[in-house]
């Protein structure tokens, strides 16, 4: 006799397409950190916030629960970021991502995407 699954364990083995976009913005803000720094308008500094957004877009793609944690920091300072630089600078347009890492955030904290973590 085969053993058989959970019957909640192939539904929960599914990756939501919110947590595909969140994974997928997660590396497009890695290669806007790396394009910043390498035209040296961001410091180097910069290159550890490329790790950690490309380090979170990969766990949270493979339902990783260090994954949704490094995703949940990174956007959340990446908002914190974005709203210091539009207070800073004086530039509105910045809402737009202060927006953007505010709507990711709350998703990532709903209880139907922490139920399908590993």
């Amino acid at each position: 006799m085969s053993p058989q699954p959970e019957p909640g364990a192939d539904e929960r083995a599914k990756l939501l397409p919110g947590i595909a976009a969140i994974g997928l913005w997660m590396f497009f803000l890695c290669l806007m950190c790396l394009l910043g720094v390498s035209l040296h308008k961001l410091p180097h500094v910069f290159l550890l916030f490329c790790v950690a957004f490309a380090a979170a877009g990969q766990g949270l793609i493979r339902l990783r629960r260090w994954g949704w944690a490094l995703t949940l920091a990174t956007v959340f300072l990446s908002g914190l970021w974005c709203l210091w630089t539009m207070i800073h600078s004086h530039q509105v347009d910045w809402i737009a991502m202060v927006i953007i890492n505010a709507v990711l955030f709350l998703y990532l904290v709903r209880p139907e995407v922490v139920t399908r973590l590993r």
